[in-house]
């Protein structure tokens, strides 16, 4: 379905021609007609179907059809680096009308703030925000919402993963009462369903491709374990010369820090990024990436949702992720836009029974290969067991043979040895003298005590000098 087939302003699709866009995604053709309608909507969409221009669209259009003071829409992300993507988006697309958008997030200067705080008063048409940034904003006492007509939670359920549950149902309750509420998830677990009855209003449920990956990732997995990887990723990387854009996952800050360090060395075009770098450092990392000034980008888990960076060749994960939704997303970085990419799955023995979970989800077996034989041989698949950590020889459940009853047992007859019989050889026991009583324990003897029927009176024993 093309964009001019929706009920969409013409400066909206002038924007849309000059950006290159024309044919609308799943998520869209669902989501647009809804959201043009003035429902509330709970939408279910992996990342890169285009889920953030299915309500950045409608939305804009509404705000160009009835213009008005004040902020009118909000939108609420968890980290700042989708707030950042979803402002530039609404930046491209509002360049035709007079909607205006700031982003509200952390990490920044006294200069920011006050550009923040003068948006949130009524400066801006949209606010992008992040919840524990809008919340410092809101203690202030000058953040003005009686004019929004529209809330949107984007990655609702990484919200509520990292713990903004109590700060969202703040935000929505300084809100009207009177607007449309739209929801977007990348699942749809219990603890989405509970928060989209308290803010959303009989709800449109729309769903699209959840938890699969794209068809054009083609997915590959090695089975080594943690000393081994290091070593790997650049046997990887060794025949990926054409491979332009490259990232890769790791599941804690300091593997990214001594990873990025080794390829650097190496002479790899590499930059590193996690929460321990200053705001300014990050921005600068992705965009010397988006550039193609940094070929490979390792990163931590941040990177993994929200981060729209177009073109990615290749996603490695050092580290299986935790949750197997989160699977879906970070490979999701490639083959975006129906293009085709390679994924690559580094699975030690301690992450076996998590890639087994993923395996479930994504409803495919995938085939495990070794690492290169100079790298040495790398664990045995065990899906459903839990491996220990750092063993070569399997964990856990790798038990050694078990110990086999002996052949009495079998047969039901005890192994205890039966007691030693006598012999007439055998040597007597000597029997032990008995001492003969003190005079004085005679006379302790002959007291008195009523316990033991002694009466007072007793003869007492004459003791000799």
């Amino acid at each position: 379905m093309k964009f001019s087939e929706f009920k969409l302003n013409e400066t909206i699709l002038d924007a849309l021609f000059y950006m290159n866009f024309e044919e609308a995604t799943e998520i869209q053709i669902k989501a647009i007609p809804t959201i043009l309608d003035g429902k509330d909507l709970i939408g279910c969409a992996q990342t890169g179907t285009g889920k953030t221009a299915a309500f950045v669209l409608p939305t804009l259009n509404q705000i160009a059809d009835a213009p008005s003071d004040g902020v009118q829409v909000l939108i609420l992300c968890p980290t700042r680096e989708l707030a950042i993507q979803i402002d530039q988006q609404i930046q491209g697309i509002a360049y035709f009308t007079n909607a205006s958008c700031y982003p509200v997030y952390g990490g920044g200067d006294g200069v920011s703030w006050e550009a923040e705080a003068d948006a949130l008063k009524g400066g801006a048409d949209i606010i992008v925000a992040t919840p524990g940034r809008l919340m410092a904003h809101m203690a202030r006492g000058y953040v003005k919402f009686d004019t929004v007509k529209h809330l949107i939670l984007d990655e609702a359920d990484r919200m509520l993963d990292i713990g903004f549950y109590d700060d969202i149902i703040k935000i929505i309750d300084a809100l009207p009462a009177k607007r449309q509420s739209l929801m977007f998830s990348a699942t749809m677990a219990s603890k989405i369903r509970k928060l989209a009855k308290e803010i959303l209003s009989e709800p449109e449920e729309i769903s699209v491709a959840i938890s699969k990956p794209a068809d054009g990732v083609t997915q590959k997995v090695y089975l080594a374990h943690e000393e081994q990887k290091v070593a790997l990723v650049r046997h990887i990387l060794g025949d990926k010369d054409d491979f332009q854009a490259i990232i890769i996952f790791c599941s804690t800050k300091k593997k990214v820090e001594k990873l990025s360090r080794t390829l650097l060395q190496k002479g790899y075009a590499c930059q590193g990024i996690s929460s321990d770098y200053e705001q300014d450092a990050r921005e600068e990392a992705l965009r010397d990436f988006r550039s193609g000034k940094t070929r490979i980008m390792v990163a931590t888990d941040v990177m993994s949702r929200g981060i729209d960076i177009k073109g990615i060749d290749l996603v490695i994960n050092y580290d299986v992720p935790g949750d197997a939704e989160d699977y879906v997303h970070r490979i999701g970085r490639t083959a975006r836009a129906k293009t085709e990419g390679m994924a690559v799955t580094l699975v030690c023995a301690d992450d076996m029974f998590k890639f087994s979970k993923i395996e479930q989800l994504i409803d495919r077996e995938l085939e495990k290969d070794q690492p290169p034989s100079e790298l040495g041989e790398g664990p045995s698949w065990r899906g459903q067991s839990r491996g220990k950590s750092g063993s070569k020889g399997g964990g856990k459940n790798d038990r050694g043979p078990k110990q086999e009853k002996s052949r009495n047992a079998k047969d039901g007859k005890s192994d205890r040895k039966p007691p030693r019989n006598k012999k007439d050889g055998d040597q007597p026991k000597r029997e032990k003298k008995k001492r003969e009583p003190t005079e004085y324990r005679l006379i302790y003897d002959a007291l008195p005590n009523p316990k033991k029927g002694k009466s007072a009176g007793s003869a007492m024993p004459e003791v000799k000098e």
